[in-house]
């Protein structure tokens, strides 16, 4: 009886809360430094910061491009932009002008 109620005491005294206290850190350990811990929020807000300012350039791209699709799209096109298309593609202009190539649009 002295044994078991021995045991009983050391298992309950020192056993139990080492266990608990080792659950604990695993669980807090994780919570801090796993990938979705505290840490790593940091670095998804950022992710998204980046994220969030491509899909805006992205947007404002398709807007223009889709601008210029309804000009060439009304009935023979808009004067300008057609003619703006032809100097690109053929390098030419009047007798006194000078072309110089320029980044796609």
């Amino acid at each position: 009886m002295r044994i078991k109620r021995s045991v009983t005491r050391f298992f309950t005294v020192l056993i139990v809360p080492a266990i608990s206290l080792a659950v604990v850190g695993y669980f807090g350990t994780y919570a801090i430094w796993g990938n979705r811990g505290i840490l790593s929020l940091e670095d998804t807000q950022a992710q998204l910061g980046v994220r969030q300012q491509q899909l805006a350039e992205v947007q404002a791209n398709r807007m223009r491009l889709e601008h210029r699709i309804a000009l060439m799209e009304k009935d023979g096109g808009d004067p300008d932009l057609v003619e703006e298309l032809a100097r690109v593609q053929l390098m030419d202009g009047a007798p006194n002008q000078v072309a110089l190539p320029r980044a796609a649009h």
